[in-house]
């Protein structure tokens, strides 16, 4: 016989017959309760309170509050300095330009949606060393243009000046002015003073190639107009910042200053 055969008998009135088993998956749902945490220890009223008992954990309540950060704590956090140096390559590169347009005096605008401190660190940098060597070059090519029998030996402490009087006056003066304007009833800000100071800078350093001419007078009108231009940077664009209050002698103070770094390098490091 054919086993298909034995699928055709009845058999469920046979004892003990077991009925095929039809395995189908159920769904089971199972809702997880939601947490409901509590206060601990309870508020029973002891010591003068409102004897509500356990109270359910939601919004803070006036005895947790969030406390106001500490404004100093942040001076002292890498963290929050990350985001002025939040600055790529064509952004570093559009400010360098600008700060060649002596007269423009829209650099504050250009800055005030992300002011950096890149500049800043950057330039300084950069324009300390550039001085240093080149200022020790110059007095070489100068002293073999005039004596080739003496010997020449490098100057250190020509880093050390450099390092003093550039990083001083890239802090130093934009904070007076930044404290200055605050006294006055100005709204200043200092970081902005940081990256407009800093950017001010970097004439200076090709400038510092060309003083290596060893013509004395050709060095003096390079430095006076490259003075004069920093300079007149400075105090248009200090001018258009705080425009609206009486500050000629702030403004003047920024000129005279920006004039006088740049006759220190050339006094100093290009006799």
């Amino acid at each position: 016989m054919e086993e298909s055969s034995y699928s055709n008998l009845a058999t469920s009135h046979l004892l003990g017959s077991v009925p095929a088993v039809v395995n189908e998956e159920k769904k089971v749902s199972y809702e997880v309760p939601e947490a409901n945490m509590q206060i601990f220890p309870p508020n029973n009223g002891s010591g003068g309170g409102s004897g509500q008992g356990y109270q359910t954990l939601g919004a803070p309540t006036e005895g947790f509050e969030q406390q106001p950060p500490n404004n100093w704590k942040g001076v002292f956090s890498i963290s929050s300095y990350t985001q002025y140096f939040n600055v790529d390559t064509d952004v570093v590169i559009n400010r360098l330009i600008s700060s060649f347009n002596p007269v423009a005096g829209d650099f504050f605008s250009k800055i005030d949606a992300n002011p950096d401190l890149y500049g800043l660190i950057w330039i300084t940098t950069t324009l300390v060393f550039m001085v240093a060597s080149f200022g020790n070059c110059a007095t070489y090519l100068i002293q073999k243009h005039t004596d080739g029998t003496t010997t020449w030996s490098f100057d250190v402490s020509y880093v050390n000046v450099a390092a003093a009087g550039i990083y001083g006056y890239a802090l130093v003066v934009p904070m007076a002015f930044y404290f200055l304007l605050q006294y006055l009833g100005s709204n200043a800000s200092l970081v902005r003073f940081w990256c407009m100071w800093g950017y001010s800078l970097s004439i200076f350093i090709p400038t510092a190639l060309l003083l290596l001419i060893p013509v004395e007078l050709l060095r003096w009108i390079i430095i006076l107009i490259v003075g004069t231009a920093s300079s007149c940077f400075v105090a248009f664009n200090l001018r258009s910042y705080i425009e609206g209050n009486d500050i000629s002698m702030m403004v003047v103070a920024a000129f005279l200053l920006q004039l006088a770094l740049a006759i220190f390098i050339k006094v100093w490091f290009f006799p």
